[in-house]
């Protein structure tokens, strides 16, 4: 049985770390908490008492050595300064002059005093060769004999000593005066008090004692706060409880049935448990040894002594399977080293085998449902699932579907059917299988055909012996085999009572072959798959109708006109096919009428909605209104079919078919007049158009917001504005700048910036703006037009005032000859004459205020008579004895078109007449 190898094993082990039983304390153990702790029977009193001595005896050795360094300084430094002084005062000027004067004392005292107070010394003394003192700090002193020696100064060498003085003991120093014979006339004795120099040792003395006293509070700190630590470690026990604790521990340690081993930081084995010595075979005694030198299986050796940390780790030892976890210990200070813990999950792991499996399983099945058919595009929901089961079930996945499949149809047999392979992916990136794309038809020996005909899934374990499957493609199916691919299970994909086509699962040698119970998992994958490859293709079938019905009615080429150059962009949207369009319309007067609209939502009624309102715009163009005028009768239409074919029918009892509504369009018409040059425009709920003008600069009209078509109740206003030659007009829908990722702010930002750049044809335009705004995944149509202005210059333009006289008819009627004459138009000039005088004619007899006639050549020559009334003149069929009647209907075999529209002050009656 393996033991504890030391009582105080663990507390070095595992510092502060408490028992797992936690025994309330008796009241006499919490009482000794509070017995002396510098008793010197413990060890915290008896280190402190080892400290205590340490540091008195560092004390006194630190005294003592500062009272000899304090000597030794104090002495050389008196030493020096008594040199210095005197030898400079014995060489100063004038001192030898003053030893041979009569008085020497009343000159040499006061210097002698003024360089004594200057160099701080205690006495600066001048005397002559007999010793007498000439100066001295004490008057009473001059006279008498100086103490010490002065030989070595009357030979002419400077001389030190120490010895007591007048002022007590001093060092002094005996300087030679010499004269300019370099003979001795006398000497300088200077000297300091020893003890005035050595009062440095009295001013470090407290500090020295100061830290004396930090050093035994220090001690006395640290002693207490290292008693304080133990009795926390050991929680207030004494050895003998701590001796009954340890034994507690260690039964427990190796009663469970759980192996548990102690590592060591240099890779031996600390501790082993009778659980862990079982499990792991271990030999006798093993605390002390190598974990490689035990005996162990290479990797259960290499995890003990890892140093990682591993949480169940599966390791097989002998014939079990151990779950293993290991820890470091020297995560929170404590010493270098792991603890592991084993478990025989032999029994256990064969449980969770099968549950891992289906658990697995679960999960690919919920990852299937996530990833397959996030998109309505069919060859996308293909690859989305070979995608999720490559690697987690097979090693390769193909997807093969009926070609009618592919373009939304049904196929009416799947037998004999050409299908199409639409996803291949696998682990690697060179499969030996037919390409994405590639058309081709099962031999009936296939397993596939098998699994089509029958509609049941066909598993091939084998595929080098699988000849009916080699029968497919000799020369492919070989490179497949050589290519390492093993077994094979195809479903066929079935939705809604349809077989669109079939996908395969391969496998690689590397893996074990499928088996039969893995046939329900492949056909889950392709149920699921099936159903939203169904529901891309139905979209796509709905899509790919929508879009030709869009397609039919939109404008395919634009109409001849003379008035504006224009060029047009339209996508479609990728999610859905939406309602934008936009139309060119020419109008009588070479005028041209510029239309962009928006029916709110995508698809097939969407569609619809949009060619009605086109062919509405078309039919109220022919009628010559205005822009407001025009969006209000859509605005009417829009609101009436809205009430027809609203959920509730006509009458709201539900006889209305259940239709879906319709929740709105925009629109924007624009009419311009090359011959004046104005633009008059009003806008439904729309963006507001864009005008580039010939130097490059962008104004985004100000016209009156009027509502979206079909709310009703307020009225559409007209803006009107005059446009230069070389303008560029650009209408636009709300695709085009607006965006998921950014605002109409924003879009209106970028398209200024891509319209400012002069000199460019309206193609240009539309391809630069699309370049610079097109989103990536356009979420709704883009319709674009812009279109660059032209003028109809004077001299293709002449007008006249008539008089509401009937005798001013021929006079301009002569005018007008002569003007045709002038265009080379006298082919047609007898029809002009003929067309003119009658409508001249009907303006003087019925209308009122001033008549004006204008003719233009453009395609045809437009000939045009406004008068101030409103009342439009009709066609009729005159009897035959009628004497009048036929002028209009003259007019109408004469003319190409003719018509009459509605001013502000008036209206105008006008005929086009074929140019040849």
């Amino acid at each position: 049985m393996a033991r504890f190898m030391g009582r105080s094993w663990a507390a070095r082990m595992f510092p502060g770390r408490r028992p797992r039983s936690r025994r309330r304390e008796r009241p006499e153990v919490a009482g000794r908490r509070f017995r002396p702790w510098l008793s010197v029977r413990s060890v915290a009193g008896q280190v402190f008492v080892l400290q205590l001595v340490i540091v008195l005896l560092l004390a006194a050795a630190a005294t003592f050595a500062l009272v000899l360094q304090v000597r030794h300084d104090a002495t050389d430094e008196a030493r020096g300064r008594s040199i210095a002084v005197a030898e400079s005062f014995a060489n100063s000027p004038g001192i030898v002059q003053a030893l041979h004067s009569t008085s020497p004392t009343k000159v040499l005292q006061p210097r002698a005093e003024a360089a004594r107070k200057g160099s701080g010394l205690d006495f600066v003394v001048v005397m002559n060769t007999r010793g007498i003192r000439l100066t001295h700090p004490n008057p009473n002193r001059i006279g008498q004999h100086y103490i010490g020696g002065i030989e070595p100064a009357l030979h002419g060498h400077t001389v030190t000593g120490t010895g007591p003085g007048t002022l007590g003991e001093a060092m002094d120093a005996v300087a030679p005066i010499f004269d300019s014979h370099h003979k001795v006339v006398g000497a300088v004795g200077a000297g300091i008090t020893i003890q005035k120099v050595s009062g440095l040792a009295d001013r470090q003395l407290p500090l020295l004692v100061g830290a004396v006293a930090a050093s035994l509070a220090l001690a006395t700190g640290g002693t207490a706060l290292v008693t304080r630590r133990l009795r926390r470690q050991t929680r207030g026990l004494d050895p003998v409880e701590m001796t009954r604790m340890y034994e507690h521990h260690d039964a427990v340690l190796h009663s469970v049935r759980e192996g548990v081993l102690i590592v060591g930081g240099d890779g031996r084995l600390v501790l082993a448990n009778d659980e862990a010595s079982r499990l792991l075979d271990l030999p006798l005694r093993p605390e002390g040894r190598l974990v490689d030198d035990l005996g162990l299986e290479p990797h259960v050796a290499d995890v003990l002594a890892s140093g990682r940390d591993v949480t169940d780790e599966v390791l097989v030892a002998g014939d079990r399977l151990l779950a293993i976890n290991n820890r470091l210990t020297d995560r929170a200070g404590g010493p270098p080293g792991s603890v592991a813990t084993l478990r025989d999950s032999t029994e256990l792991r064969a449980l969770s085998g099968r549950a891992e499996v289906a658990q697995k399983r679960l999960k690919l099945l919920y990852d299937a449902s996530v990833e397959i058919g996030t998109t309505l595009d069919v060859g996308r929901t293909a690859e989305e699932l070979a995608q999720v089961a490559v690697d987690r079930f097979a090693d390769f996945v193909t997807v093969d579907l009926a070609e009618p499949v592919a373009r939304g149809d049904e196929p009416l047999a799947i037998g004999g059917v050409e299908m199409r392979r639409s996803a291949v992916h696998g682990i690697r990136s060179d499969p030996p299988f037919y390409p994405a794309g590639r058309i081709f038809s099962f031999v009936p020996s296939s397993p596939q055909a098998f699994g089509l005909s029958g509609g049941e899934p066909v598993v091939e374990t084998d595929l080098s012996e699988a000849t009916g499957w080699q029968a497919q493609d000799p020369e492919r199916t070989a490179k497949i085999i050589d290519y390492g691919v093993r077994s094979l299970v195809t479903v066929p994909l079935r939705a809604r009572g349809v077989l669109l086509g079939v996908v395969n699962f391969w496998r690689m040698k590397q893996r074990e072959p499928f088996e039969e119970e893995e046939v329900s998992l492949a056909e889950e994958l392709a149920s699921h798959a099936a159903v939203c490859i169904d529901n891309a293709r139905r979209y796509t079938r709905e899509h790919t109708m929508a879009v030709t019905l869009q397609h039919s009615l939109l404008p395919r080429a634009l109409p001849t006109q003379s008035a504006l150059d224009v060029a047009f962009r339209y996508l479609p949207a990728e999610s859905g096919v939406g309602g934008d369009w936009f139309d060119v319309i020419p109008l009588p007067g070479a005028r041209v009428a510029l239309v962009v609209g928006d029916v709110v939502g995508h698809g097939l009624h969407a569609a619809a909605t949009m060619g009605r309102l086109r062919t509405a715009v078309h039919n109220f163009s022919t009628l010559d209104l205005p822009p407001d005028e025009i969006l209000s009768h859509l605005d009417d239409l829009i609101a009436r079919i809205d009430q027809d074919e609203g959920p509730g029918g006509p009458n709201g009892s539900g006889g209305g078919g259940g239709s879906e509504g319709i929740t709105g369009a925009t629109c924007l018409y624009a009419i311009y007049d090359p011959v004046t040059r104005h633009c008059m425009m009003a806008r439904a709920g729309h963006p507001p158009p864009a005008l580039v003008r010939p130097d490059g600069s962008v104004e985004f009209l100000d016209l009156p917001a009027g509502p979206p078509l079909g709310l009703g109740g307020l009225p559409f206003e007209t803006a009107e504005v005059e446009l230069a030659e070389g303008s560029h007009l650009v209408l636009y829908t709300d695709g085009l700048i607006e965006d998921r990722r950014r605002e109409i702010d924003t879009g209106l930002e970028m398209l200024r910036a891509a319209l400012s750049h002069p000199g460019r044809t309206p193609d240009e335009i539309c391809t630069e703006v699309l370049d610079a705004l097109l989103p990536s995944n356009p979420s709704d149509d883009i319709a674009l037009i812009a279109a660059r202005t032209r003028v109809v210059g004077t001299d293709r333009v002449a007008s006249w005032d008539v008089p509401s006289d009937p005798a001013a008819v021929a006079g301009v009627r002569a005018d007008v000859m002569r003007q045709l004459d002038e265009w080379g138009l006298d082919e047609v000039a007898f029809t002009a004459e003929l067309v003119l005088s009658e409508l001249i004619t009907n303006a003087i007899r019925h209308a009122t205020g001033p008549i004006r006639v204008q003719v233009l050549r453009d395609r045809a020559l437009i000939c045009e008579v406004s008068d101030s009334s409103s009342t439009s003149p009709h066609l009729r069929y005159a009897a035959t004895m009628d004497e009048g009647g036929r002028g209009l209907f003259l007019v109408a075999q004469f003319a190409e078109r003719w018509g009459t529209r509605y001013t502000s002050d008036g209206k105008v009656i006008w005929a086009e007449l074929a140019i040849p």
